[in-house]
């Protein structure tokens, strides 16, 4: 196992302090300047040298020793599986078991079932450009997990709490603002554009309401049009 940190412009000193002591063969530091998570995980796999396989990890969320193992197997044996997850619960300010949404295409256009520490072949990560900068705020590990979902790979998830996802008051996830998320939805259907209108009906509400307000106004000109026509 190839160990590849990745220091996104951390400011504090008892981090880079830290970091600077690591002396390992299977560990490699790289410190960048702060650019969020999609520049983040893209800098750590392209420096990886050894592995087939990536499993990126936030650095306060915690994986079982025996994840890595049981994910490998699962996706070496079966081709067609191109991203493998688990059972997850949370620990820090909540301890429970995470009930994540089943996982189906269409719950995917609806919101993000699969957390971000899930296996998938660098070989699929090349194909599709790795994580889009673009997703600066957020969401990028949804937009990636769409892209590979693209190209025709399977999901499948061990059915085992393998993963440990730290609950806080306040995450970069619930600080997103409105303007934000509007700035999202917009590069998420940018870049997925013909999976979302093929899926309309299971658009998130903040994508369907722009539609629904279209698919209004043309409802009022048709109606219009009718009473002037027959002078209703």
């Amino acid at each position: 196992i190839e160990i590849i940190v990745v220091n996104d412009g951390s400011t504090d000193e008892n981090t880079l302090e830290y970091l600077n002591t690591i002396n390992h063969p299977q560990i490699k530091v790289l410190h960048q300047p702060h650019s969020g998570p999609s520049v983040a995980r893209n800098t750590g796999i392209e420096a990886s040298t050894t592995g087939g396989y990536i499993l990126p990890l936030d650095s306060d969320d915690k994986i079982d020793k025996t994840y890595i193992e049981k994910a490998i197997n699962i996706i070496e044996n079966n081709p067609n599986i191109g991203i493998v997850y688990c059972e997850a619960d949370f620990f820090g300010v909540l301890s429970e078991k995470w009930e994540l949404p089943k996982y189906s295409p269409s719950q995917m256009i609806k919101c993000n079932c699969i957390f971000n520490s899930a296996l998938f072949r660098k070989s699929d990560w090349e194909k599709v450009g790795g994580y889009k900068k673009e997703m600066v705020y957020g969401w990028e590990d949804h937009e990636f997990w769409l892209s590979l979902i693209e190209t025709g790979v399977d999901v499948y998830q061990i059915p085992e709490i393998l993963f440990h996802y730290r609950k806080i008051d306040i995450s970069r996830s619930t600080q997103i603002s409105l303007k934000k998320k509007d700035y999202l939805l917009k590069n998420m259907y940018k870049f997925h554009k013909k999976l979302y209108d093929e899926n309309k009906e299971f658009w998130p509400f903040e994508l369907r309401k722009p539609f629904l307000k279209k698919l209004s106004r043309i409802k009022k000109f048709v109606i219009n049009v009718i009473k002037t026509t027959f002078n209703l």
